[in-house]
Formats: structure tokens, C-alpha cells, sequence
């Protein structure tokens, strides 16, 4: 789960009874006026709560640190995969029309769709996508496994796009995880993975508006392919104090989507009939554990029997009460999601116990080695069984969650240490390795198939040692294992289920005995609309995309959906 929150740096409040806002922004011109194109449309702005820690200028789609509202909203996949639908759905065409796999699937054609335009007024042909494909292969902090696929455009509406092995399973990252750019603006940049892109041009629905370091907005693209997309006048990404004052706003009215953890979030709804939430449970909460002691991690967290015993020391049902607002759900150690993915988890794994298990925890540290010193906490060889644990400033049920845990393993004999770090220092510490603990999610992928996360998380091409700079999002634990490497790229060359089922089995084993991320729950995903200025939000009675605020390319549907109330 995603939590979008702010630490105390800055003051966007209310006006009361006006329904707009007012920003104190240190000088900076507030961009919060009403109105599409140049501020001249009257088509009114979605409000979007966005940010966590002071924003940093960064609208490149391919860099780990870009903004949200910018992949998706500016620049656009080839198709859309929906997360929440099964793996056989057929995909929206976005820049893409159509698209085939060869026999083995080491080639995929792309037909793109004609008459679209950037930003700038420049046409968007085939050769911006082979562009893109190129540019990421040949950029080494995109690429470091050196599998990124190779393309060519064979004419100005066709790609193909070639993989050195069997990839049927790398189809939706490449259609629909795949952010086109534009040669003519890109062919000169040195390095993808770093570039700011301060002023970006795609040829998504939105287009950049304008900036500070508190909010910036997106603003209609009148030029959009798609005819009467968008009816609103664009998005306005705001920065505030956390959860509580996103909270305030959205109940008076001047937040319209957002997806944050609210406690009594059904008072509030029933409350007042134009605020409204949907519940995805996807998110599978975990404590990522810097567990490669071989690519350079270091402490406790590395041992083995000290990870299974956190797993066994936590008491879920206690966590999801006091900091997921009792939507908590089981979660498997497998990473398959236990009801989606039901089908394809090895029948030997249990999902995690709700309740601590407290004594069968002290017997695994025990029988590793450890001893109980007279302060109450394990040792080993001199060392204090003493961790930190890291989550975001301000992201309260994270924040909740790590001090409940603390407490929690004080009766197994470990003690966790919850730090708070700025957004930008969490992602550094996961892109570089230097934690110990962390509190995150793992993320789903492009398509309802656990390959995704297998293969995003806890594959050896996805991950670096300590020092080098990888990317936060993906296999921050440093977990690697031939053998769960060798089962994905066979689960990748086929697209035979059964087949796939048994490589899955495999790689859920491993990380069922290895526990790198130890699971906590799948948590409450929560996203909260206000229909006072909108309609159209997802509803659970009409789920037509995954619907979180942070998203991509999911939010860009939702805003491409949504019209003003009339």
C-alpha cells in the first residue's frame, strides 16, 4: 500500500466557504487558479492530495524519483493491462492498436495508432516507441541485468520489438509499464535514469501547467487523440502536512482524489453523500529485510532464523486494529495474492499466522544460537539482537504499524527500533542497500499474474549491491537465488498455466523458507473521492479500473474518466 503524506514542511489551507485554496509558497506564484489551457478553459481542476516531503522537479518518466501524475497523465504506455481483472482481459489501446507475440515469443509486433501529436505539436510515429526501447537498453541504470528488449521500427505505425529469449510474460511491461518519449527531445540526453525533465512533453490527456515545490498542475491537452477526453480542466498535485489535513480538505470539499489511510473513514462517508472510498486490497504490506550478506548487507536482519522469527512474532490480527483500521487481510509468505492467486500457490504454504506465536519465535532464535541476556533481548556472539526498522515521515498506519511491532517483539526478545526518514531518504536507503528493516509494499505489476512481483522484487537482474545505486521500487531485500532465477525465465517462456504453476511453486517455496521480505498483511487500500465538483469515480459497484491516486497508468484512466458536475 501506498500512503501519501507530508511531513509538517508546509501550510496549503481551506478557504472557508470559497471552495478554493490558498497557498503560502515562500514567493513562488500559486498555480491554483481554476480553468484548462492557459487558465482560459472554465472546465474546473480534480485536486489531487500528491506528495510526501518537499517535491523535487523530476517529470521524467523513467527516473526512479518522478513525480506522480506524470507517467500515464503525461506520457503514455502502448495499451492497458487492469490489475484487478483476470491475466486473459483484453487490453485498452492507448498509443498502441494492436499487437501479436511470434511463435516463441521473442517478438512482439506493435501497431501504434496514427494521428496523434506531442505536446509540442510534433507528430508521435513507431519511431518514437523503438526510441524509447533503445534508450532504456542502452542505459545501464535501466538496464543491469542487460535484458531490456531491443526494437525497430519497420515503418512509421509499426515496432517490433525482440527479446534474446522466450519473454511472454514481459508482454505488459512492455505494453502497458512502458513510458514513450520523444526522440526528438530525448536523443540528446546523456543519461535517462538521472535526467529532471523539467519541462516534459508526452502525448497523455494532461500536459505540463505549471510548478512549485508545494503544488504543480497538469492541464488539459486540447490536442488529445481521443475525442472529448478530458472533460476536466486538468490535475492539481498539492503537498501538505499529512494525512490529517488531506483529511480536512477532502471532507470540505477542496480535495477531490486521493488515496490515503483515514481512520472512521465510513463516519465521515455516511456523513456527507458526496464523499465516497473504494477498498482494493492488493497491497501486501512486508518488513523488507536487507538479507544478502553476499552482495554487502549488514546486521542481524541478515541471519535467517532471526527473520523467521520476526515472522513468527507478529501478531497481525494486533496490527491491522491499531494501524490498518481492522481492514487487514491474510497474507502469504508465497507473495501470491491468497484469493486472487489461489490457484497457483504451492498447496504446502499456510498463509501467515494471525496471532504471535511467541514461543515457537524464541525457539528458532535458540536453536540458531541465541541467548536471552538480562535485558531482556537476544545475543549472539556479543551482538544484541537491536534492528532498526524505517518507514516515511507522516505515513501514520506505517508509523503506527512499526511502533505496535516494537512492542510486539519485545516479548520474542528482539528490539525494533522505528526510525522516520523523509521520502527521499527512504528511497535512497533502498535504492543503496544501507537499511536494515524497512516497512513497505510489493507491489503487483502490469498484469494479475504473481510473475510480476517474483520477477520485480526478488529476482537477481532486479537487484545491486549495497552501495550501487538500484532502483527503491524493486529488489530492495538484495535476495538472489539461481534456482528462482532459472524457474521465472521458464515461467516467462511459456504461456502454458500449469507450467507456470509449477516454476511459481518452486520460486513461493524459497521464499517461504528464505524470507527476505518478511509479510506483515495485505493492507487496506483506500482511495477517496468527493463528488461535489465530479462524477464518474470508481464505486465498488463499478470498479472500471484499479483506481489508487499514485497508480500509473491506472490514475491517468480514472482522470481521463471523471466529468464535471454540470
Amino acid at each position: 500500500m501506498m500512503h501519501l503524506s507530508r511531513r509538517d514542511l508546509y501550510r496549503l489551507a481551506a478557504v472557508a466557504g470559497t471552495g478554493t485554496l490558498a497557498l503560502s509558497a515562500c514567493g513562488q506564484q500559486s498555480n491554483l487558479e481554476e480553468g484548462g489551457e492557459g487558465g482560459g478553459s472554465s472546465a474546473p481542476i480534480v485536486n489531487s492530495f500528491s506528495g510526501s516531503g518537499e517535491f523535487t522537479r523530476n517529470f521524467n518518466p523513467h527516473s526512479p524519483s518522478v513525480m506522480s501524475m506524470v507517467q500515464g497523465v503525461v506520457f503514455e504506455p502502448l495499451f492497458y493491462f487492469d490489475p484487478l481483472k483476470a491475466l486473459d482481459q483484453e487490453a485498452v489501446a492507448l498509443l498502441g492498436e494492436s499487437y501479436e507475440w511470434n511463435e516463441d515469443g521473442t517478438e512482439l509486433t506493435v501497431t501504434v495508432r496514427e494521428g496523434v501529436t506531442w505536446h509540442d505539436g510534433e507528430p508521435f510515429t513507431a519511431h518514437d516507441v523503438a526510441f524509447t526501447f533503445t534508450k532504456i537498453k542502452d542505459t545501464p541504470a535501466l538496464n543491469g541485468a542487460g535484458t531490456a528488449p531491443s526494437a525497430e521500427a519497420t515503418d512509421d505505425t509499426t515496432v517490433v520489438i525482440t527479446y534474446d529469449k522466450p519473454s511472454f510474460t514481459e508482454g505488459p511491461n512492455a505494453l502497458s509499464r512502458t513510458w514513450i518519449i520523444p526522440e526528438h527531445l530525448f536523443a540528446d540526453v546523456e543519461d535517462l535514469a538521472t535526467y529532471a525533465n523539467e519541462e516534459p512533453v508526452g502525448t497523455g490527456a494532461f500536459r505540463f501547467g505549471d510548478y512549485t515545490s508545494e503544488a504543480y498542475l497538469m492541464r488539459a491537452n486540447p490536442d488529445y487523440w481521443e475525442e472529448g477526453v478530458p472533460a476536466i480542466g486538468g490535475v492539481r498535485c498539492l503537498a501538505l502536512s499529512g494525512n490529517q489535513a488531506a483529511t480536512d480538505m477532502w471532507r470540505a470539499g477542496d480535495i477531490d482524489y486521493m488515496s490515503v489511510a483515514i481512520p472512521d473513514l465510513e463516519k465521515h462517508v455516511e456523513a456527507d453523500p458526496n464523499l465516497s472510498y473504494t477498498n482494493t486490497g492488493l497491497s501486501q504490506a512486508a518488513l523488507m529485510a536487507a538479507s544478502n550478506p553476499d552482495l554487502g548487507c549488514e546486521g542481524p536482519q541478515t541471519d535467517p532464523a532471526v527473520r523467521r522469527a520476526l515472522y513468527l512474532g507478529m501478531d497481525r490480527e494486533q496490527l491491522s486494529a491499531l494501524a490498518f483500521f481492522g481492514l487487514g487481510t491474510d497474507i502469504s509468505p508465497s507473495f501470491a495474492l491468497p484469493d486472487r492467486d489461489a490457484d497457483f500457490i504451492d498447496p504446502s504454504i499456510e498463509v501467515a499466522p494471525w496471532t504471535a506465536q511467541v514461543d515457537e519465535a524464541k525457539e528458532v532464535l535458540e536453536d540458531a544460537g541465541y541467548e536471552l541476556g538480562s535485558d531482556g533481548v537476544y545475543a549472539k556472539d556479543g551482538e544484541r539482537l537491536s534492528m532498526t526498522a524505517s518507514c516515511p515521515t507522516g505515513w501514520s498506519d506505517f508509523v503506527t504499524a512499526l511502533d505496535t511491532l516494537a512492542q510486539q517483539y519485545k516479548e520474542v526478545g528482539i528490539e525494533l527500533v522505528p526510525q522516520q526518514v523523509s521520502v527521499n531518504e527512504w528511497n535512497d536507503a533502498k535504492a543503496q542497500g544501507t537499511f536494515q528493516l524497512t516497512l513497505d509494499s510489493v507491489g503487483q505489476g502490469p498484469a494479475p499474474d504473481p510473475y510480476y512481483p517474483y520477477r520485480n522484487q526478488f529476482s537477481t537482474e532486479n537487484t545491486v549491491p549495497v552501495g550501487e545505486n538500484g532502483n527503491p521500487y524493486q529488489n530492495v531485500t538484495r535476495f538472489s537465488d539461481p534456482e528462482v532465477d532459472d524457474a521465472l525465465d521458464a515461467a516467462s517462456a511459456t504461456d502454458d498455466v500449469e507450467v507456470k504453476k509449477e516454476h511459481y511453486h518452486l520460486v513461493q517455496r524459497k521464499l517461504s523458507e528464505a524470507l527476505p521480505a518478511i509479510p506483515v498483511l495485505i493492507g487496506s487500500s483506500l482511495t477517496e473521492y468527493s463528488s461535489e465538483r465530479f462524477t464518474g469515480w470508481p464505486s465498488e459497484d463499478d470498479l472500471y479500473v484499479y483506481p489508487m491516486s499514485w497508480s500509473a497508468p491506472d490514475n491517468a484512466q480514472v482522470l481521463k474518466t471523471v466529468t464535471p458536475v454540470e
